[in-house]
């Protein structure tokens, strides 16, 4: 049990404890979020974010990368969602910042990969 409250605590140290945002949550213009958004980490590892039926807040998405799939209905807030232990941030029109909290297995170590993604296009 301890094991797991270290790997608690260093993502909270890695991603940094941050206040939650006290704006509320407000329909955003889907043309920004929907469709493929793609790119590499620094270790060349592609990946694939696929926005889908962005109505009012709220949006479906899916998380492609090295074999792992994810399937989230995620809300949107300060052009931004969480799906799974990843991060989209709308920076400015077509472009993207991704964080990725990845654990290293043979250490437990924490590491936070970035990334920019692309919008491809649009569904």
């Amino acid at each position: 049990m301890a094991d797991v409250f270290a790997i608690l605590s260093a993502n909270y140290k890695t991603v940094g404890a941050t206040v939650p945002s006290k704006t509320p949550y407000v329909p955003v213009d889907a043309s920004l979020f929907k469709g493929d958004w793609t790119g590499k980490y620094a270790d060349n590892k592609a990946f694939k974010i696929s926005v889908s039926n962005v109505t009012g807040f709220r949006a479906k998405v899916q998380y492609q990368s090295a074999g792992t799939n994810k399937y989230a209905d995620v809300l949107i807030k300060d052009n931004a969602f969480r799906i799974g232990d990843t991060k989209f941030k709308l920076t400015k029109i077509g472009t993207a910042e991704i964080k990725n909290v990845i654990t290293d297995p043979s250490t437990g170590a924490t590491l936070l990969d970035t990334a920019y993604a692309k919008q491809s296009s649009t569904r």
